[in-house]
């Protein structure tokens, strides 16, 4: 267990906003947890689990003792009759997990690849892209109640996850049910199928078939395809955090009830929105703020990108509160334009 004073955290978030951890602990395996326990000091102070910090917004230097998430560790652990069981350490990067899956032979996270973040935020968020969620291939996760000390592994159903939520967002901030997640394991289907129907995809495919004189319609694409047709759509859509700051999608897609939505669209016919299989849609967010006119616009050095104006990037020095003065002017305008609340996915700290 390695302790750390007056850590710079610019390095240690996605946005680049420029902050201090008064102290930080790096965690690189489960010895180190039982040490932090063990403390008698340390194990009474208020803490904050790092993972990647690209699901953050940093408003000011963190008090709280940080818990700097680094055990590393992929490997296939078991296999059942339906499934292979891929059990991952909390701190390896999640896009390096779907990289080893899929080089590895097993399909099914291909759809998930190049969302940034660490292994054990993503069932924190219950990430997802392209039609596919965490909680569609989840098995189970270990960690420890760091008031109690007690160690668990936890099903699905005990993660209680929603969309883009689950127990341990929802308990964020609360000392006596915080959580730190270990490891993660993963239930990848042996009887794979590739997931479809995203306009970005099927797009990929026509190209694919057209150049190869292929018919699309009885044409399936491998996971190693999918996973590269992502990365592409992706980089070419999305900013690069290494390049500049960002904390990827930054407002959840709104759901609204049909009468909602159809009152949207007699005003607004071209808005983008799917339907649900209980009868709501989804609004796109990225089509609301750009209808808005946000798409390029700034707030101090907060800004809309100007590709995708669901992502709010950093154009160097921007602070906490220029971002969340920008996400709030964002959510005013979308609101009194479609009467729609747009909520953040990033956890304010």
């Amino acid at each position: 267990m390695i302790l750390e004073s007056n850590v710079a955290l610019a390095a240690y978030n996605t946005f680049h906003i420029a902050a201090c951890a008064h102290q930080l602990i790096r965690i690189a395996s489960d010895s180190d947890v039982q040490q932090l326990l063990a403390n008698t000091v340390l194990r009474t102070q208020k803490k904050f689990i790092l993972g990647g910090g690209s699901n953050i917004v940093i408003q000011g230097d963190i008090e709280a003792l940080v818990l700097k998430m680094e055990i590393k560790g992929i490997q296939l652990l078991a296999e059942t009759d339906k499934h292979w069981i891929i059990e991952s350490g909390a701190g390896e990067a999640w896009h390096d997990l779907v990289t080893w899956t899929v080089q590895h032979g097993y399909a099914g996270l291909e759809n998930m690849a190049l969302i940034p973040g660490t292994v054990g935020a993503a069932p924190v968020q219950n990430i997802g892209a392209y039609g596919l969620e965490l909680q569609d291939r989840f098995w189970e996760l270990d960690a420890v109640n760091l008031s109690t000390g007690e160690t668990s592994t936890m099903n699905a159903a005990q993660c209680e996850f929603a969309y883009r939520d689950s127990i341990f967002k929802k308990n964020a901030g609360k000392d006596s049910k915080q959580w730190l997640i270990t490891k993660v394991r993963m239930a990848l289907p042996k009887a794979w199928k590739p997931i479809m129907g995203y306009a970005d995809i099927e797009k990929k495919l026509h190209a694919h078939c057209t150049q190869n004189g292929i018919e699309s319609a009885n044409y399936l694409p491998t996971a190693l395809q999918i996973y590269e047709w992502v990365c592409d759509i992706r980089r070419h859509k999305l900013p690069d955090p290494a390049v500049i700051g960002n904390a990827g999608s930054f407002f959840k897609n709104p759901v609204v009830s049909a009468a909602q939505c159809h009152a949207i669209l007699q005003r607004e016919p071209h808005a983008v929105h799917y339907k649900l299989d209980d009868g709501n849609y989804k609004l796109a967010a990225g089509w609301l703020i750009d209808a808005c006119g946000w798409k390029g616009k700034n707030i101090g050095q907060a800004a809309v990108y100007d590709k995708q104006a669901l992502v709010l990037v950093n154009l160097g020095g921007a602070s906490g509160e220029d971002v969340m003065c920008l996400s709030k002017a964002i959510q005013t305008s979308v609101l009194e334009r479609f009467g729609v609340c747009l909520e953040p996915e990033p956890v304010l700290v």
